[in-house]
């Protein structure tokens, strides 16, 4: 099958039916843990954890917003903006978790009442509130999904700024919590430090590894349908190799994509069903240098 063009299209609608409930569970789970996390350890502690929900901790703190109705209104604008500025398509795959988020946010927002934690334990609250948020976000970009906010504002300064995503993460999520200092002073930026990197850890560890990027190595027969996929789904590059068997003596490509860890799921999936038979290998990418 030639899979080119609009065809893509069909990788990606298989991708999304199989194991649809089992993926749609766990993002589910992903979110209200998330959500658990942001009610119970970093809003009642001032941890501005980078993001839109970041911003609503610092925006509640100067207009007493209820923080899932804050979250809720930039989302809501952030989805018509990916409407105009990436697509339709883009912007689906946004749209669930754009609304669920806030939803689960003010579904919790009660829980620090029921669940009593002192706040004067600033480092306890840090790393517990760092591990639950990063093993959920992990969940939620293992299943394939995001829950919208500064990841649409990260796609479109990447797209739009030649940059890559990590960078645009670093500039989007460096100048939120950068702002909660002006707001909650430098001992509570400097624990917002701490909580991103706890999260940044554990959600790379719950998908596949430890490091920021992943380099896929990847032999098939379909390599001109797999590279298609790659660059215009995934928008990653892929260098190719010319390489011979060692057994069979046989000339054969060897596709090779470093792109960021959460988007190893969809590369996975992809590759499955466009050709289960492709053999590839997944290592850490420790330090990326270079390209979009």
């Amino acid at each position: 099958m030639n899979i080119l063009g609009n065809e893509n299209l069909y990788i990606l609608k298989k991708i999304q039916e199989k194991s649809y409930i089992r993926r749609h569970i766990s993002f589910v789970i992903g979110v209200f843990l998330v959500a658990i996390a942001y009610n119970l350890f970093l809003a009642p502690n001032a941890l501005v954890s980078g993001g839109v929900s970041g911003f609503a901790v610092i925006l509640n703190n100067l207009t007493n917003i209820d923080n899932s109705l804050i979250i809720l209104i930039f989302n809501a604008i952030l989805l018509i903006l990916s409407y105009f500025l990436l697509g339709k398509e883009k912007t689906r795959a946004t749209i669930l978790g754009s609304i669920l988020f806030p939803l689960f946010i003010a579904l919790t927002a009660n829980l620090n009442q029921i669940i009593q934690i002192d706040t004067s334990q600033l480092l306890l609250s840090t790393i517990f509130g760092g591990v639950v948020f990063g093993f959920g976000a992990g969940m939620i970009f293992k299943a394939g999904f995001t829950t919208g906010g500064t990841d649409i504002i990260n796609q479109i300064i990447s797209k739009y700024a030649k940059i890559s995503m990590g960078k645009s993460m670093l500039i989007t999520d460096g100048l939120i919590v950068f702002l909660s200092t002006f707001t909650f002073g430098v001992t509570h930026f400097m624990y917002s430090i701490i909580v991103l990197y706890i999260i940044s850890l554990m959600s790379d560890r719950v998908i596949l590894g430890i490091s920021d990027s992943k380099a896929f190595y990847i032999i098939t027969d379909k390599d001109e349908e797999v590279k298609a996929y790659i660059l215009k789904y995934l928008n990653h590059g892929v260098t190719i190799f010319k390489a011979k068997g060692g057994f069979q003596k046989e000339n054969r490509n060897v596709l090779m994509c470093v792109l960021p860890t959460k988007d190893y799921y969809r590369l996975k999936a992809g590759l499955n069903e466009i050709d289960p038979d492709a053999f590839f290998v997944v290592t850490d990418a420790y330090e990326v240098f270079g390209g979009e």
